[in-house]
């Protein structure tokens, strides 16, 4: 029974992400300053208040009454029909008393407050309920004494009215700043949404790049990496293309021989072929079984050669120590040769990598040194730094060509599997493989350089 595919994970948006951190700093920014602008409202509408009770209790104190009046005539305020008490300031109560405490002149509603007041500013209640902010000052030859009330929820409410006048206008404008930001967000996104659809457009199989032609110089270096890779994987997909082609080919000989071989040695059973044909025909397949057999080993340790780097982490690695294993690994096959092996290095070349990898590739070096040359030869691997580059360099080298001696029998890896192989692990190093010229009584050589450790 096959199960339900899950539902495709939905991917956050960039847009919505920065939309959202942007609307939350501009929040909170806009939030500060509404709230600062109210507290500064209220501060300054209390200082105007207080301002203006000063001021009033500064004139009072300027008139000249020629007589006393009595405490119950007050002049009440007629204010306009429409308006809120806070609109005039003839809301204002005065009471002037001369120096003896007779009261001259009251005007307002608030209740007649006591002479002994102190001087200054204080908040009274008078009547038990309602508080009144006042000013008492006396006249400077102290002849009038003065006091100047406001209610004081009229007071309040006249600073929340000022403060909310300067709030309002910055809390209706967020939502328009708000839709605005998110538009030119959007708009300013575009490039890189086209940018997104453009790469989610590409084939991978296909040779496509990406245009650079409108690009915004903050997109160039993202746009040129893309298109380095794209260049990388089309020529890595064509070096597996024509490996595999040539693979198919090296290994359809081999294997189309050992059929014809097998066929031959069928027909030997049924007494058509002599004992030679049979012997023949079982040499044939054994050297092209170990044909296939080396072909196939040498694809595994290319693959291994791609994936070991990205599992296991450079360390320092003796380069020269694992030299001296891979020739004590492959004396044997020198031996029977009659080939001479040997190294020639300093004490130590350390370098950072991996030592199984470092140990494959100088292995190639040496196996395609013994088996592709005629018996008898001079095989020395040869180590050192180059100061000038910053490198540590192994190099594998043979006297095979030397004149005098019968042509090198043919190489069994005619697709270079093993130069391959080493061209990739001094890759995954940082290094090279090349050819090199051959010191005096050498013929070939063949270097890897990797940068030096630290």
């Amino acid at each position: 029974m096959n199960r339900p595919l899950p539902p495709a994970r939905r991917l956050p948006s960039l847009q919505l992400h920065l939309l959202a951190w942007m609307l939350g700093a501009l929040a909170l920014v806009w939030g500060s300053f509404v709230g600062w602008g109210y507290l500064t409202g209220v501060q300054e509408a209390d200082e105007l208040t207080d301002g203006h009770l000063a001021s009033v209790a500064t004139l009072t104190l300027n008139w000249h009454v020629n007589g006393d009046v009595s405490p119950g005539e007050a002049t009440v305020v007629q204010l306009p029909p429409g308006l809120k008490a806070h609109d005039y300031q003839e809301s204002l109560s005065v009471a002037l008393w001369n120096a003896q405490g007779l009261l001259i002149s009251r005007t307002g509603a608030a209740p007649l407050p006591e002479f002994d007041i102190e001087e200054g500013f204080a908040t009274l209640k008078l009547d038990g309920h309602t508080a009144w902010r006042s000013f008492t000052q006396w006249s400077a030859d102290r002849k009038a004494k003065v006091a100047v009330m406001i209610a004081l929820p009229e007071r309040d409410a006249l600073a929340d009215d000022i403060a909310m006048q300067m709030v309002e206008p910055g809390i209706w404008l967020l939502p328009v700043v708000v839709l605005v930001l998110g538009m030119a967000l959007r708009r300013g996104l575009r490039p890189l949404n086209a940018l997104s659809h453009e790469v989610a457009q590409l084939d991978l199989s296909q040779d496509q790049r990406i245009s650079d032609t409108h690009v915004l110089r903050e997109l160039a270096p993202m746009v040129s990496s893309i298109n380095t890779l794209l260049d990388r994987q089309q020529a890595a997909l064509e070096r597996e293309r024509n490996l595999a082609n040539e693979v198919a080919h090296e290994l359809r000989t081999p294997l189309a021989s050992i059929v014809l071989q097998a066929q031959s040695l069928r027909s030997a059973a049924q007494g058509a072929v002599d004992d030679v044909a049979v012997r023949n025909a079982l040499q044939r397949i054994g050297q092209d079984a170990l044909h296939a057999g080396h072909v196939l080993d040498q694809l595994l340790a290319l693959a291994r050669a791609g994936r070991t780097m990205q599992d296991v982490p450079a360390q320092a690695v003796d380069w020269l120590a694992v030299a001296r294993d891979v020739a004590a690994g492959q004396a044997q096959s020198a031996w029977s040769r009659q080939d001479t092996l040997a190294i020639e290095a300093p004490e130590a070349l350390t370098v950072m990598g991996n030592a199984v990898l470092l140990e494959l590739a100088l292995r190639n070096l040496v196996e395609n040194a013994i088996k592709h040359t005629p018996e008898g030869t001079r095989i020395e691997i040869q180590g050192g730094v180059d100061a000038d580059t910053g490198t540590v360099w192994l190099q594998v080298c043979d006297d095979g060509r030397r004149a005098g001696v019968l042509a090198a029998p043919a190489p069994v890896d005619s697709l270079h599997l093993g130069h391959e192989i080493v061209t990739r692990v001094m890759q995954a190093h940082g290094g090279t493989m090349r050819p090199a010229a051959a010191p005096y009584g050498f013929t070939t050589c063949y270097r890897m350089e990797i940068p030096a450790a630290g």
